[in-house]
């Protein structure tokens, strides 16, 4: 039975043969037979077992090292201006124009790679080169490149450029790069356009064209613009809006409104309405509130007294709302009148001119051959109208997009 055993130990692995070495040692009266009534001494087995070739290669197995008690030292702090400057300026560009600004405080290096052609080139449209090649030359002083793209882009920004013969504006969006176009009013469809008796053209200094189209006077107003949708930044949400004023002072469009819509060339669009009265927005905002039982008289001022004695109150109401399809309403009468609903009232911009929102667009990627049309109208009414300056329609990101 020894020698039995002694084979089938033979045949353990290293590992197995040295637990079982130990456990001999532990318990040296272990029973091995195959019967209670013939044991074997395992005292001499454990010795043989011990002595055997197997258990010298166990005790000459690598013993792992003792493990360290103190912990790892910390890695050492990055420093930003390590960098390399061509690495930040290359992450810079996969931000934004305002968001690579802000970051050129972060430090000397971040500051000197915000002003890298990496980055700027980025932010330009990748067809800015073709765009450019429509300009007219002679009248565009902020055509010229620059020397460095920064310069090419905030130039773009403050100073727009005429392109396809001077009837169009092209420039960019500051905060996000995106193009911008204003269609000029020589550009647009004006309906008796062409008969001094309704509309002239006169030289404006004002204008970035030059030009602006002088409403004398007409009953059936119709104004209409295009561009091809491939000319804007894809994947954009536009605003369009028509650009005038009204120095000498407008008529018929006090409480009448227009019908207003942006959309594709052919398609149905939603029609909304919108004033053209410039000083709507201001009288619709002061509201006076006369004392109980007092005649209401306003003295040109907040919370002052009338020689009656009565106080006049003026606080500011919410601004009138955009009304879907024909849910016009004026004040002047009529079937618009008995449909109710409010429109949007022009806003003055910081170059002296008014617009009026007329609608939004989505411009889509990789689609080309579609024209994108935006109208305005006034044609139910039958009231005669004039006074107004048209410089053109503008289209622009929609702002907070």
């Amino acid at each position: 039975m020894h020698s039995h055993f002694t084979a089938f130990a033979a045949k353990l692995s290293p590992v197995h043969h040295h637990r079982l070495y130990k456990t001999l040692l532990v318990n040296p009266t272990i029973n091995l037979t195959n019967s209670p009534h013939q044991p074997i001494p395992s005292l001499s087995l454990s010795l043989s077992l011990k002595n055997s070739p197997e258990m010298q290669t166990v005790k000459r197995l690598p013993r792992s090292p003792p493990l360290s008690a103190s912990p790892p030292p910390p890695p050492s702090r990055l420093d930003m201006n390590d960098l390399p400057e061509d690495l930040i300026a290359n992450v810079l560009s996969f931000t934004g124009p305002r968001e690579s600004c802000r970051l050129a405080a972060v430090s000397a290096t971040f500051w000197s790679a915000s002003l890298s052609d990496t980055v700027w080139e980025r932010f330009l449209p990748p067809d800015i080169g073709s765009v450019l090649s429509r300009a007219a030359a002679e009248k565009n002083g902020s055509s010229d490149s620059g020397s460095t793209k920064k310069d090419l882009f905030l130039r773009l920004c403050d100073h727009p450029v005429l392109i396809d013969g001077g009837r169009k504006s092209f420039s960019l969006d500051k905060r996000s790069g995106k193009k911008c176009f204003m269609i000029s009013s020589r550009d647009l469809y004006i309906i008796w356009g062409d008969t001094p008796r309704y509309w002239k053209w006169i030289p404006d200094p004002d204008s970035r064209f030059g030009e602006v189209a002088e409403l004398v006077g007409v009953c059936w107003l119709e104004v209409k613009g295009t561009i091809p949708t491939s000319m804007l930044s894809p994947s954009t949400l536009y605003t369009a809006y028509l650009v005038f004023r009204a120095p000498h002072g407008a008529y018929g469009f006090d409480y009448q409104p227009v019908e207003v819509s942006v959309g594709l060339s052919g398609d149905e669009k939603a029609v909304r309405s919108v004033y053209l009265d410039a000083g709507m927005e201001r009288r619709r905002r002061l509201q006076v509130v006369a004392a109980e039982g007092a005649p209401r008289r306003l003295l040109g001022g907040f919370g002052r007294f009338s020689p009656r004695g009565s106080r006049v109150i003026g606080f500011h109401s919410p601004a009138p709302s955009a009304v879907a399809d024909e849910g016009f309403g004026h004040r002047g009468g009529g079937a618009a009148a008995e449909r109710g609903g409010s429109g949007v009232c022009p806003k003055e911009r910081k170059d002296g001119w008014f617009e009026v929102e007329l609608g939004d667009f989505f411009a889509k990627e990789g689609v080309e051959g579609e024209l994108l049309e935006m109208y305005v109208a006034e044609v139910k009414g039958g009231n005669w109208k004039g006074g107004l300056l048209v410089q053109g329609i503008e289209i622009r990101p929609k702002e907070g997009k």
